[in-house]
């Protein structure tokens, strides 16, 4: 994978929900490309698209104008996206949530299992591998779902919130998994956040109000 390749591209990307007077602009022609090895944060309040935002780059959406163009060397397991709410299946157990996309693609269920575990030890949540998710808090299922993206290995990370649920050391810990996995791979890492803190320890930050993706912003800008 080249350090510049073109993973996804936005122009004039729009998302709207419903039709006529009723449709809700989610995103406005947001105008956004990610190479690999960016670090890019879109900061901005609840209800600012955010969310919308990372779906669209996912394929979770499709944009209502403009394009959205995802690499063709881009796999469906290539894209790893930790969703800011629950999303763990609640008849599988924490490892066996982990290693699922690892399963899905015909990976040995040993190999899968051991991936998994050590993805969960980089966010401090090996002592939950046998619980189910309804046995373990919204903070610790937040930590879980970043875990299984990191096991997955994938080419680009979207993170919705990634730490939103979390105090602040577990949050940062999280953060430095996600940091340190994409650095490992070379991949990009997209993160969505309300906390400057956050957004600080990224290279890129662009924010986003009212469904609209605004230029970068400088450091001393995040507050």
């Amino acid at each position: 994978m080249s350090s510049d390749e073109m993973l996804v591209s936005c122009a004039d990307a729009a998302l709207a929900f419903g039709r006529g007077v009723q449709a809700v602009v989610a995103v406005h022609g947001a105008r956004l490309e990610i190479r690999a090895g960016d670090r890019l944060a879109v900061v901005g309040p609840s209800g600012s698209g955010k969310s919308s935002l990372l779906h669209l780059l996912a394929g979770l959406e499709r944009p209502t104008s403009g394009t959205v163009t995802r690499a063709a060397s881009l796999g469906p397991y290539d894209i790893g996206l930790v969703f800011q709410g629950d999303s763990l299946i609640p008849a599988l157990n924490v490892v066996e949530n982990t290693a699922l996309p690892l399963v899905l693609t015909d990976r040995p269920e040993g190999e899968a299992r051991l991936c998994a575990l050590a993805a969960l030890a980089l966010v401090d949540a090996v002592d939950l591998a046998d619980r189910l998710p309804e046995e373990i808090s919204g903070g610790q299922a937040q930590r879980v779902a970043a875990a299984r993206v990191l096991a997955q290995a994938p080419r680009l990370i979207l993170a919705d919130e990634p730490t939103g649920r979390l105090d602040r050391a577990t949050g940062a810990r999280v953060l430095d998994a996600l940091l340190t996995a994409a650095d490992h791979t070379g991949a990009a890492l997209v993160v969505t956040t309300h906390d400057p803190a956050v957004a600080a320890r990224l290279t890129v930050r662009r924010s986003m109000r009212d469904g609209r993706l605004l230029a970068p912003l400088a450091p001393e800008e995040v507050s």
